[in-house]
């Protein structure tokens, strides 16, 4: 589970803990992943502090890993900014750690025999890409290549009968979008939430959809892009 130290990842990583799975969570934050570590239930878990958007960490990580039934991509980051005052810097720190980290690791896993047969990966996409949000083109358009990534991948491992998919959220009450509520008025930001028919969603909802595919209740789905937006779209 990668990006367990907030969010998504944290609420994945306990709910799946929860159901008697053993866990391997990572993050960059060592404190913080130490107290999403204390909150799992059960014995057996592993935490690994890395930054999987180097190069050589990534590698030291995947090195680390115990062979798995099951990985699930959920560390990610965001930027709002206007396309034309986007630069090299800002593009290339999304694309890092929303498209390159997820890839390499996977690509790790499969290349050391890491991912057992019938393993399921899971990415954690948007609906970015779907509704073309202002001043997310850089976000939108990493969040775009996972959705491809993975359906090439449902192909590719097939084979091992490895599982690929993503769910795609739209907005969810984490700490990320804390701090996109940060960068607009409390007017703006109470009127987007009037827009999803059933509210934004909570990193429960989410973790729900995620322990579905990573379980052998989805044994029979490859390639899919679930839409969790409460019915904006």
């Amino acid at each position: 589970m990668t990006g367990a130290t907030s969010g998504l990842g944290r609420q994945t990583a306990i709910s799946v803990s929860e159901m008697g799975a053993q866990v391997v969570i990572n993050g960059r934050n060592e404190e913080r992943l130490a107290d999403t570590f204390a909150k799992l239930t059960g014995e057996g878990h592993l935490a690994v502090s890395a930054d999987l958007a180097v190069e050589e960490t990534r590698s030291a990580f995947v090195n680390k890993l115990p062979p798995l039934d099951g990985i699930a991509h959920c560390a990610g980051v965001t930027v709002l900014h206007p396309f034309k005052f986007s630069d090299e810097r800002r593009f290339r720190e999304v694309y890092a750690a929303n498209v390159e980290a997820p890839f390499f690791v996977t690509q790790g896993l499969f290349k050391s025999k890491r991912l057992k047969p019938g393993a399921s990966i899971v990415f954690v996409s948007s609906i970015s890409p779907k509704v073309g949000t202002r001043g997310h083109a850089i976000y939108a358009g990493s969040k775009a290549a996972m959705h491809g990534i993975s359906r090439v991948l449902a192909h590719e491992l097939a084979a091992s009968k490895i599982r690929s998919n993503c769910v795609s959220p739209g907005m969810v009450h984490t700490e990320m979008i804390a701090g996109y509520a940060n960068q607009v008025s409390p007017e703006l930001a109470a009127i987007d939430e009037a827009r999803y028919p059933l509210g934004y969603g909570t990193p429960d909802d989410v973790a729900n959809a995620i322990i579905f595919f990573l379980s052998p209740a989805s044994k029979w789905i490859t390639g899919v892009d679930l839409t969790m937006d409460g019915g904006l779209t």
